[in-house]
């Protein structure tokens, strides 16, 4: 109870005029807040290990800060420690998805080369194996939250995954090749709940964003533009092992290694300032009114009605938008774009591909998502329109020289720069959109229900990608149809 006290004693603190100091050090007397601003930690002392103050079961009177004056200025970001720290747990929401399809070879040309029908299919079943729970259970968690709060939701889901990338660095170790439907059997078995597990993971991440100023929600979109370069460095710096069986453990691992660290840094969030003082405003705005506590998605589940009707209706233009970004996206992005052969023949030779396709959308998304950070245009009621517009992307792929040995569609854009400036702008559309569809929705409805507004648009997110996913697969019979050989 004394280290109940002790917290809500340091959440006045980070609000109150006339406790403005932020360390105190031994034979020191207490500083000015701005002095305090120097530092971006609290004063030492012992942390509970549960951000937000979850179920810590402080009293009424700690809690219920009324008459605090709101009108002192904020702590700052010291360093951009919270901003790099949600890029990191950004990174960590599509670590699992990337660390399974960037593995293609080690899977096909090596675990599964005795089954040529699983082999040549594999990435299709990894494909499904991964959105499918990744889409229900990013639903699921927002109407049944696990444990009632965020810490446990995180916590519990990145120890999960965790277990299973060892479960999977164990399969590498071992030789399967008498047992390889069985192998084929527990990687999909452990793809399917390590996206299960990462479905939650990612729909509190954005939760949790969504108490901070909107850029700290760009900032865990721009993790997640970020992650699929990384992969493919960590992919790449893995195969100077030469055996490709060391080269997938030693890459399992480093994955694992990612999850560690997000794991490591969620708990330092109520070490900082800047956390603990958005954390306690709304923590201030439910508590002071007993109406909005009943609402809170972090009380327990007897006392919570959080109205969905109502988030829904205010917030469904950001959700649409949302949406609309990873529909269009993952429609062309990877299965339509990497099927594009350069018109003039030798035209960055090998690397046509690797350069137009992946490490031209990878970059150009994170320079989008900085954009969006550094720039909010448009505005949210503007923003509609813009990722409407995206749709015409889906068109002018088809013109490009898709399939060029099957197709019947006419390919009108003979020219390989002007392509290349399609895939730079159809990236860059991706990361800026999308990231400013996160950072408004939350800013849409009333600040006590913006961690649910966040998670349900993390939920419109996986959905986007499971119905682009699914798109993609049109996308050779509409350009191979009979009906274009008359044009």
């Amino acid at each position: 109870m004394e280290m109940s006290h002790q917290g809500g004693a340091e959440a006045e603190s980070l609000l109150r005029h006339d406790q403005r100091s932020a360390i105190v050090m031994p034979g020191q007397r207490t500083g000015r807040w701005e002095d305090g601003e120097k530092a971006p930690f609290l004063r030492n002392e012992p942390v509970k290990l549960t951000p937000a103050w979850e179920a810590t079961n402080l009293p009424n009177d700690t809690l219920n800060l009324k008459g605090i004056a709101m009108d002192l200025t904020p702590p700052k970001d010291k360093w951009n420690l919270i901003y790099l720290t949600l890029v990191l747990h950004g990174l960590g929401t599509l670590t699992a998805w990337n660390m399974f399809i960037t593995a293609k070879a080690y899977f096909e040309t090596y675990k599964l080369a005795s089954e040529p029908a699983l082999s040549e299919n594999f990435l299709t079943y990894i494909g499904w194996a991964s959105q499918i729970p990744n889409l229900l259970f990013s639903w699921f968690n927002i109407f049944f939250q696990l444990g009632g709060n965020l810490t446990t939701r995180i916590v519990w889901s990145l120890c999960i995954e965790v277990c299973i990338f060892v479960f999977t660095v164990i399969l590498a170790m071992v030789d399967s090749t008498e047992w390889t439907l069985t192998f084929f059997g527990l990687t999909i078995a452990s793809v399917f709940f390590l996206n299960a597990f990462n479905a939650v993971f990612q729909n509190s991440v954005y939760g949790l964003a969504a108490k901070l100023p909107p850029k700290y929600t760009g900032a865990v979109v721009l993790g997640s533009n970020i992650c699929g370069t990384l992969v493919a460095i960590l992919q790449w710096a893995s195969d100077m092992f030469g055996n490709i069986r060391t080269s997938a453990i030693y890459y399992f691992i480093a994955g694992m290694f990612v999850l560690l660290i997000c794991f490591d840094t969620y708990f330092a969030l109520p070490l900082n300032r800047f956390y603990r003082y958005h954390d306690t405003l709304q923590e201030r705005t439910m508590r002071v009114n007993p109406a909005l506590a009943a609402t809170d998605q972090n009380s327990s589940p007897n006392k919570r009605s959080i109205p969905y009707g109502t988030i829904f209706a205010q917030s469904w233009v950001q959700l649409y938008n949302i949406f609309v970004t990873f529909f269009v996206t993952l429609a062309i992005y990877p299965g339509l774009h990497s099927e594009i052969d350069p018109v003039t023949p030798g035209f960055l030779g090998k690397n046509f591909v690797s350069i137009t396709c992946f490490i031209t959308f990878n970059v150009t998304a994170m320079l989008g998502n900085i954009t969006a950070s550094l720039w909010q245009f448009p505005n949210k009621r503007w923003l509609a329109l813009f990722t409407s517009l995206r749709f015409l992307f889906i068109p002018l792929y088809f013109v490009c020289n898709y399939k060029p040995l099957t197709r019947t569609l006419p390919v009108l854009v003979r020219a390989d720069w002007a392509y290349w400036l399609i895939a730079v702008l159809f990236g860059w559309s991706s990361g800026h959109g999308s990231s400013l569809g996160m950072m408004y929705v939350s800013g849409t409805v009333s600040p006590e229900h913006a961690s649910t507004a966040g998670m349900v648009g993390g939920a419109m997110l996986v959905t986007g990608i499971v119905s682009g996913i699914t798109f993609s697969w049109l996308c050779p019979l509409v350009v191979t149809m009979d009906l274009w050989k008359s044009i």
